[in-house]
C-alpha cells in the first residue's frame, strides 16, 4: 500500500513561512474546504477564534506531484541544525560554472524573499556537484542543489 507523504515544519509564523516556501517551490496554499470561499470563512464556521487562525497553514504542489507541506505553530524556537532538510533542485542537469551560476541566481532571488545564505560548496571530486546551503526566514536549513 502506497502512502502519501506530507512534510510538517514547526515554526513561529505559519502564514509567513508558508508564503516563503510557496514562492521558493512554486506551490500554492491548500484551498479551503468545499463550501467556503476563504479559510477565514471556514475557520469562523469551525469556531476557531481570530487569534488562533495562524496556528497552521498548508501548501500543495499545483501539479499534484510533490508532497503537501504543513506548517504548524509551536511555542519553542529552533535550537539546532535540522536533522532533515529540503534540497531545492535549482540546477538539474547543469554542471560546473553553469550549475553554480544557476544556484547563485536562485540564492539571490530567495534572499530577497527572506532567506539567508549560509555557505557555498564549490564542485569537488568525487561528485563534482557544488551546492549552496541556505536558511528560510525562521532559520531552517535547506540546500540549493
Amino acid at each position: 500500500m502506497a502512502l502519501e507523504v506530507q512534510i510538517t515544519i514547526d515554526c513561529a509564523d505559519p502564514a509567513e513561512l508558508a508564503a516563503f516556501w510557496a514562492e521558493a517551490l512554486g506551490y500554492r496554499p491548500q484551498p479551503p474546504p468545499v463550501g467556503f470561499a476563504t479559510w477565514d470563512d471556514a475557520l469562523e464556521a469551525m469556531g476557531v477564534p481570530p487569534e488562533r487562525r495562524n496556528d497552521a497553514s498548508a501548501l500543495i504542489d499545483p501539479e499534484g506531484n510533490g508532497p503537501r507541506l504543513f506548517f504548524q505553530r509551536v511555542p519553542e524556537p529552533k535550537r539546532a541544525k535540522n536533522r532533515l532538510h529540503l534540497d531545492l533542485r535549482a540546477a538539474p542537469g547543469l554542471q560546473g560554472d553553469a550549475r553554480m551560476e544557476a544556484l547563485e541566481a536562485t540564492a539571490a532571488h530567495l534572499t530577497t524573499r527572506g532567506a539567508t545564505r549560509l555557505t557555498r560548496h564549490d564542485p569537488a571530486p568525487p561528485l563534482n556537484a557544488g551546492h549552496i546551503v541556505m536558511a528560510d526566514p525562521e532559520g531552517n536549513e535547506f540546500c540549493l542543489d
